[in-house]
């Protein structure tokens, strides 16, 4: 929810563009002198024209500017707006699709380094006692996993993912599904899980670590679903 204060010039800027005459696939006047005009900061300035952007008033080009309307067929959509407009459930969906495969090609290309790299991040997790422990040790697994594969697009793509987590939406699920489960459910069952996709990561067994990764991340989308059903 915007603040007061950018719903002020939220409201101000509609009007202000609307006196200029700017009509749909026209380029917005440079920011400074928005803000100028609106009496404002740029910063401020900026949260409004966000909240423009994220309800199809505006769409932005880079290099180029930002026009007024909806973004034109074609033009690909910021990732940033996809990011805020993603819910929780859709993010494990997402990774419901992505890491499985990512365990299956880490199975197939695992260094014995690596498998002791991850072994002792399960062996940490049994012995998490806080929901902040459990979190941390948590991402480097997944990212770990990752990182085996040697692969930078899929390390960088699961770092995008992860990225959603700090968005306040996932932060407010997330604590949900944890009232609710309880940090011994993530150091017991939780961390078992992780200790099947080693396994079968350790012995070079693709399918299994896929099968594994889908059904832990299953385990999750359906505590976090059960959270969202019960408030």
């Amino acid at each position: 929810m915007p603040s007061t204060r950018t719903q002020e010039i939220l409201q101000a800027l509609h009007r202000d563009l609307g006196a200029r005459g700017i009509a749909t696939g026209d380029r917005l006047p440079p920011e400074r002198d928005l803000a100028r005009q609106l009496g404002c900061s740029r910063d401020t300035l900026r949260k409004a024209l966000a909240e423009m952007e994220r309800a199809g008033d505006l769409w932005r080009h880079v290099g180029q500017g930002t026009f007024y309307g909806p973004r034109p067929f074609g033009h690909p959509v910021r990732e940033a707006i996809l990011v805020q407009g993603a819910s929780p459930l859709q993010l494990m969906q997402a990774r419901a699709l992505i890491e499985p495969a990512v365990a299956a090609q880490a199975a197939h290309v695992a260094t014995a380094p690596q498998v002791a790299a991850l072994e002792r991040l399960v062996a940490r997790g049994r012995h998490a006692r806080s929901r902040s422990e459990c979190e941390q040790i948590d991402a480097a697994f997944h990212r770990g996993i990752a990182e085996v594969t040697g692969n930078p697009i899929l390390l960088g793509l699961l770092d995008y993912l992860a990225g959603v987590r700090r968005q306040a939406a996932w932060l407010r699920e997330w604590e949900r599904t944890y009232r609710r489960l309880g940090v011994a459910e993530f150091s017991g069952p939780h961390t078992c899980q992780h200790q099947t996709i080693l396994d079968a990561i350790a012995q070079h067994d693709a399918q299994t670590a896929l099968e594994g990764m889908r059904d832990h991340l299953e385990t999750i989308f359906t505590a976090m679903h059960a959270a969202t059903v019960a408030r």
